[in-house]
């Protein structure tokens, strides 16, 4: 009886095995933020949170995660113009309100005729 034994470690001939570091988010998600808040920022989103996998699957890790990076960035860049877009709506909405009301003053007062 003969025992074989495995011999572990570097093996001559073998192709070495790399290991593949995890996928990034896609952030599709922002992607679909993007294009509800601010829509013009959306094709950019969506372009890159698209881009992710097939860079992953090159092996490109690093362009994967800046593009996944990107699709984050311009999906809460969009939500922020959104914000700040209603902010100066209310804004507005408030000083025409304030407009009317000074100018209701105004057109109230009859002059008398005495």
């Amino acid at each position: 009886m003969t025992q074989q034994f495995q011999q572990h470690g570097f093996q001559p001939g073998a192709a070495p095995e790399y290991s593949r570091p995890p996928l990034p988010a896609q952030n599709t998600g922002w992607a679909v933020a993007a294009l509800i808040f601010f829509w013009p920022l959306a094709f950019s989103a969506f372009h890159n949170s698209s881009k992710v996998f097939p860079l992953w699957m090159m092996g490109d890790y690093e362009g994967s995660h800046r593009a996944s990076a990107q699709a984050k960035k311009l999906g809460k860049i969009s939500l922020i113009i959104c914000a700040v877009f209603t902010v100066l709506l209310v804004i507005l909405y408030v000083v025409i309100f304030a407009v009317a009301m000074a100018s209701v003053e105004a057109v109230t007062d009859y002059p008398s005729y005495r």
